[in-house]
């Protein structure tokens, strides 16, 4: 019987000691030659794509012979105006690529020893970074669709006969959400939020592409699904799953979501979920490559990412409503 991939040598590529012990000038190297990694690590001014620049000899900032921008090598990125040191930026990636079921705001906090809200803006920037990877993506072939409640919590009574249907109107909290899931069979996963199911269908047909075979199961709002693509139906109150159809990759991105809500993360606010969403989708997608590789392709997605628009400054508009 062979080894499970994650149980392998070749799963574990990256070592935390590894970066902790990085010195400012190692950190700022590999900063420098992931941003430019088409120009070999020199600076390319991110005003006017510019090249050609200067480099001061007593700080690390880089100026633009065209445009006269001064610039870093975090300017302009998810990491803009930073205030932690370039190697904290980088362990916090590691770490948070190797939480298998993600990696909690306040664990991060104690990791660094920073404030909770440090390590919280600075978590949900990496997620930013992450969804990106699927922005304006679609998916096509064998695609299961499926959609689930999560965020907010309704306490089960401890008698049976006092228990409450968390499923029903009246008995939500108001904060639930459905995640609805577009899942290719071996492919990408695309998670998007909605108040319910059927609020989905149009995002479902431009995320589909036409001539795709969809995956759904019985509800009936997923009828109109049969004008436009192929379907198959499986009726979860006879079988889980048959030999024409099933939705068991869409239930597992679902468990993967649940858990880390459950076991991680203990409380996911409406606002924020799509966002958790997204990063759940993107260590679906990337579950087979090691952690070393996810490093690197996080570290090089919050690099190319421009500067959030949603996290910078966050606190600070917090404070001021």
């Amino acid at each position: 019987m062979s080894q499970h991939f994650l149980l392998s040598r070749k799963a574990r590529t990256l070592s935390l000691s590894k970066v902790a012990r990085l010195s400012d000038e190692e950190a700022y190297e590999t900063f420098r030659l992931i941003r430019w990694a088409s120009t070999n690590g020199e600076p390319v001014c991110p005003r006017c794509g510019c090249v050609a620049v200067y480099t001061y000899q007593t700080r690390k900032l880089y100026k633009c012979k065209g445009c006269n921008h001064q610039f870093s090598v975090t300017s302009g990125t998810i990491f803009a105006s930073r205030k932690r040191s370039i190697r904290d930026y980088l362990l916090a990636i590691a770490i948070f690529v190797n939480g298998a079921k993600g990696h909690s705001a306040l664990q991060l906090s104690r990791d660094l020893d920073c404030q909770y809200k440090t390590a919280f803006v600075m978590a949900h920037k990496i997620r930013e970074a992450m969804a990106s990877e699927a922005n304006g993506a679609t998916v096509s072939g064998e695609v299961e669709v499926d959609g689930a409640y999560f965020g907010g919590h309704v306490r089960p009574a401890n008698r049976r006969a006092d228990r409450k249907d968390r499923r029903l109107a009246e008995n939500q909290t108001g904060k639930r959400r459905v995640v609805v899931i577009m899942r290719e069979r071996g492919g990408r996963t695309l998670p998007f939020v909605f108040k319910s199911e059927d609020a989905s269908l149009v995002t479902i047909a431009t995320r589909v592409s036409p001539g795709s075979v969809v995956h759904a199961d019985e509800a009936s709002h997923w009828d109109a699904l049969h004008a436009r693509f192929l379907t198959k139906r499986i009726n979860h109150s006879e079988a889980y799953s048959t030999e024409e159809s099933n939705t068991n990759q869409a239930e597992s991105f679902f468990s993967r979501l649940r858990r880390a809500e459950i076991g991680t993360y203990h409380h996911v606010a409406g606002p924020y979920l799509n966002a958790y969403a997204s990063e759940m989708a993107w260590r679906e997608n990337n579950r087979r490559a090691s952690n070393g590789e996810q490093y690197l392709m996080v570290t090089d997605a919050s690099l190319q990412h421009p500067v959030s628009r949603q996290w910078k400054g966050y606190w600070q508009r917090a404070y001021a409503k």
